[in-house]
């Protein structure tokens, strides 16, 4: 079963076919629209998933970089007086922030505070992820942090860094990384898309080519794990992740935007979606 709450919003998404650039695709209008016929739980749902630009934007500040991710909902000020004084953040990200800022503290006495801040704030976010109310975000999140974990683990392994400094989370696929000296990790039957993906990681020099191919990774994933989200918070969910992924790409690539934006319109067809009713 699903909720029909937002069957005028879905219905309509295609409706962001704005012309033949996808310079016209304007995600903060979306976000706009999205944001207005939320119930005030599903918008705290969609405000987590952005939550992890949020963080990115915060660790890129914490490291001294001045690297700006338009899709955070904090302004690059806020960034800067939320890593001074945290107010507006979800409690658990928040106390991430405070202990790094203050740790002398006394809340953040016996706190390990050696593990790196971007580790410590990225494995706060995914906790909460994986206790949200949405099925879709919490298996999205997870599925995210499972890619981004074996990219960074073979990055790591080029460098001759430590794979556990890099990776997050305490799961046996994370502790398999860390551990497993295997081409494939020991993953191969967990993770079929593995051997893919760390071939693109580590053999792809084309960087183009190699943010196209792990976005296609997850870009097939995300519609398998939303084949039966219709016109709930998931189906909007869905549908705002791989907006994202259009908005950066249409930045980054005019050529990739496009192709990207053209799967999403093709897979928003209203017509279809009610015919699964």
């Amino acid at each position: 079963m699903f909720s029909s709450s937002y069957y005028a919003l879905v219905a309509g998404f295609r409706e962001y076919a704005l012309g033949a650039e996808t310079k016209g695709f304007d995600i903060e209008a979306i976000l706009a629209e999205v944001f207005e016929v939320l119930s005030s739980s599903d918008r705290k749902t969609v405000e987590l998933l952005y939550a992890y630009y949020d963080c990115e934007n915060l660790i890129s500040r914490y490291n001294g970089s001045t690297t700006y991710n338009a899709l955070g909902r904090l302004s690059s000020e806020e960034v800067e007086q939320e890593l001074q004084t945290p107010s507006r953040l979800i409690e658990p990200l928040a106390k991430v922030l405070r202990l790094y800022a203050s740790p002398e503290s006394e809340e953040a006495e016996g706190v390990d505070l050696t593990q790196p801040f971007g580790k410590a704030l990225m494995t706060a976010y995914y906790k909460v992820c994986a206790a949200s109310k949405s099925r879709l975000l919490r298996e999205w999140s997870n599925f995210d942090r499972m890619v981004r974990n074996i990219v960074a683990a073979t990055l790591a392994r080029q460098q001759g860094v430590a794979v556990d400094t890099v990776v997050v989370g305490e799961d046996t696929i994370t502790k398999s990384l860390s551990r497993s000296s295997a081409a494939d990790f020991g993953l191969r039957t967990e993770v079929p898309f593995v051997e893919q993906l760390v071939a693109t990681v580590a053999d792809e020099h084309n960087m183009v080519e190699k943010e196209r191919k792990i976005d296609n990774i997850r870009w097939a994933e995300l519609s398998e794990l939303s084949t039966f989200d219709y016109f709930d918070v998931n189906a909007v969910i869905a549908y705002l992740i791989k907006a994202n992924m259009v908005a950066r790409w249409a930045q980054l690539d005019a050529k990739v935007g496009r192709e990207m934006f053209d799967r999403l319109v093709s897979e928003l067809n209203g017509k279809d979606l009610v015919n699964k009713l």
